[in-house]
């Protein structure tokens, strides 16, 4: 008998949907299970096929749990947002939400022949405004370090100013209760900004002037735009930012709390990169008369020369006897008062160069050297020496404080700096005391973590350990220094400037940002007369007709694609709630996810920004447990691959490349599709 598998696949996919076979609710009877793949984002190309790879795996684990009698929720939706969508209307003058429409409606034609066991009553999509009301809402509700509400902090402003105040800032800030209260309501604001978890600050952005806005690092390569290969240059501006920093510490010790691989977990903890170390203020030469005429009061030099310091973040405060030289990141703002006259059209034509380069390509070319002097030298407080001040790319503007205090003769890229240009080497660490060489011979550095003080003044004889924390005891009795934990996680940048985005729910009065009431909420997308930023270069949302609220201007930049998919597994739980992001009875039921499915390459992104996302949320009060996914499992990619294997000649036996050439072979080429892990 003829297997008709279209009629009858068609036959039981009517079946099912219209029996909603896979819709369930909360079941307290029954043990929940959630099972979630990363949802994908509607391109006009429909699924390509990494996207059943994971889902079937997902889908049949569903299947299984639902035999063992747990009440399976198993959703799906399309994060909808983003910048393809966005470029094709900006070519065909159609708006995106039509083009998003048609690929969703293609993405779920090819789910439902796949017979996939979703319970599509939950469907959204993040570009739905009932959906994108909750990531308003959760961007309106503004919190403080460990997510304490402003008001809180206000409070403590106006009872004793800063005294005991210890909260996640962008800088720190010192004033009493009756300075607070002396503030008009703009410098009040502009001051709470400092400790936002939310806040607004000119920050360095990768802009792309082709695609017309800003792009996250991994969108970079070599200087150019991942889409399209347009030219992408370092610029500062004024930015949404997310303080993802304040969670550093909980991110890294929730790693231990989840069933994830050991190699997603590394990837994680590489890219918060904790850090223990020292802060230690290294102050402008009070010798170069000309910077300091210049950097005090616009020239107005009354002859008193206070000081001007640069922090630097050391991992290494024992090897402070060690330097003979300070770099500066190109970005750092002190560049510009610093350089002589002799080095500025040097310095400014190397700071052009090096800013438009990403962060990538600067960390990948360790062997190339590159930098130059600034004319201005410093003091290593320690030692009281005069150190020259150069400027160079291997020096990063997100790490620490964009300055370093070199040390090559224990560190390799210094090294490579110095032998380059020919500056000082001393050595200052050795295996015992006794054990001394001359660097000049050297042709790599010394990069031992263990060993003795050498050359070292009053931490000689004692080991890199003692040393360190002598010194560290040192800067602190000194005032100019102190131990402190750094971090190579950076704060999000959460402003685009694109039209296809969740809108802020901001309104701009004194040019101070405030927070459009919840009850009016969702405010959606404008119409435009065009997808692309105007002729001034603001963002496209600047040609809506009347922007405003109550007569002031609202924000032209829209939320980035991680805004709608750091929260969404959240909504699966309760999708059609129109009062509240979602219900206590809800998320006390599915608590979070039990099994995760989706790809590596999120691991320095959407993994982190979600986790972010929950623990405020838990912190608030909403999510009832702090990780959002228990379980996570990586489908790998599908990748085309030729390989060749060898038959022996004359036989049906066949040898690995290793061993070819021991026999008589023959080459037979094989093109197989590989799953990477």
């Amino acid at each position: 008998m003829e297997y008709k598998y279209q009629e009858i696949e068609a036959k039981w996919q009517k079946i099912w949907k219209d029996k909603q076979i896979y819709k369930i609710e909360i079941d307290k009877d029954r043990p929940k299970y959630y099972v979630l793949d990363m949802f994908p984002y509607p391109s006009g190309a429909g699924l390509h096929v990494g996207h059943p790879l994971g889902y079937i795996a997902s889908d049949i684990f569903s299947r299984y749990k639902r035999q063992k009698g747990f009440n399976v929720l198993h959703p799906m939706g399309y994060d909808a947002f983003g910048l393809p969508a966005e470029q094709y209307a900006i070519q065909t003058g159609q708006h995106p939400a039509v083009t998003t429409e048609k690929n969703v409606n293609r993405y779920r034609e090819q789910l439902d022949k796949l017979g996939f066991s979703y319970d599509w009553s939950r469907e959204f999509r993040t570009c739905d405004p009932d959906y994108y009301k909750w990531t308003q809402w959760t961007y309106y509700d503004k919190k403080a370090d460990k997510a304490q509400p402003i008001t809180e902090l206000i409070a403590r402003f106006e009872q004793s100013g800063t005294e005991n105040v210890d909260a996640a800032s962008t800088e720190p800030l010192t004033f009493t209760a009756e300075e607070w209260k002396a503030m008009d309501e703009k410098t009040q604001q502009q001051t709470l900004m400092n400790y936002r978890l939310a806040y607004l600050a000119d920050t360095w952005v990768n802009w792309c002037a082709g695609l017309g806005t800003v792009l996250a690092n991994d969108e970079v390569v070599n200087g150019l735009s991942v889409r399209g290969g347009f030219p992408v240059e370092r610029k500062l501006m004024k930015q949404w930012i997310l303080r993802v920093s304040a969670y550093a510490e909980r991110l890294l010790a929730g790693l231990e709390k989840v069933e994830w691989t050991d190699s997603l977990k590394e990837i994680q903890r590489n890219w918060i990169g904790r850090s223990e170390g020292a802060a230690i203020w290294f102050p402008l030469s009070t010798d170069d008369e000309y910077n300091w005429k210049r950097i005090y009061m616009g020239g107005n030099y009354d002859g008193v020369k206070d000081e001007v310091a640069f922090e630097i973040f050391t991992t290494r405060p024992d090897t402070i006897f060690g330097v003979t030289f300070m770099v500066l990141c190109p970005e750092h703002e002190m560049i510009g008062q610093i350089t002589t006259p002799g080095q500025k059209e040097e310095v400014e034509a190397y700071v052009t160069w090096a800013k438009n380069r990403s962060e990538r390509d600067r960390q990948a070319e360790v062997k190339k050297v590159s930098g130059v002097f600034t004319g201005a030298y410093a003091i290593n407080p320690i030692t009281e020496e005069r150190i020259p001040i150069w400027v160079s790319d291997y020096v990063l503007s997100d790490y620490g404080t964009g300055a370093i205090m070199a040390v090559p003769a224990h560190d390799s890229r210094d090294f490579a700096f110095a032998r380059h240009f020919n500056l000082p080497i001393r050595q200052v660490v050795a295996p015992n005391p006794n054990d001394l060489s001359d660097p000049d011979t050297w042709t790599e550095s010394m990069d031992s973590k263990t060993g003795y003080m050498v050359n070292s003044g009053f931490i000689n004889g004692m080991t890199v350990k003692d040393g360190g924390k002598a010194v560290i005891e040192r800067v602190k009795e000194q005032s100019i220094g102190y131990g402190t934990v750094n971090y190579r996680l950076r704060d999000a940048i959460f402003s685009r400037q694109r039209y296809w985005g969740e809108p802020f729910p901001i309104y701009y009065k004194d040019g101070m940002p405030y927070p459009i009431p919840e009850e009016e909420l969702p405010i959606q997308l404008p119409a435009v007369s065009e997808f692309k930023p105007t002729e001034t270069g603001e963002p496209p949302l600047a040609r809506a007709e009347n922007w405003t609220y109550k007569g002031y201007p609202m924000e032209y930049n829209t939320m980035p694609g991680f805004a709608g998919s750091s929260g969404y597994y959240l909504r699966y739980m309760d999708p059609h709630n129109d009062k509240e992001y979602f219900s206590k009875e809800a998320n006390e039921y599915w608590r979070n996810v039990d099994l995760y499915v989706g790809g590596a390459e999120h691991a320095t992104g959407h993994l982190i920004y979600s986790r972010f996302w929950n623990k405020f949320l838990h912190d608030i009060g909403l999510s009832c447990e702090e990780e959002p996914f228990k379980k996570l499992i990586n489908q790998g990619m599908i990748q085309g691959r030729t390989n060749f294997v060898y038959r022996i000649v004359g036989s049906n036996k066949y040898v690995s490349l290793g061993l070819k050439d021991q026999y008589d072979v023959t080459p037979i080429r094989v093109d197989v599709n590989i799953v990477r892990n």
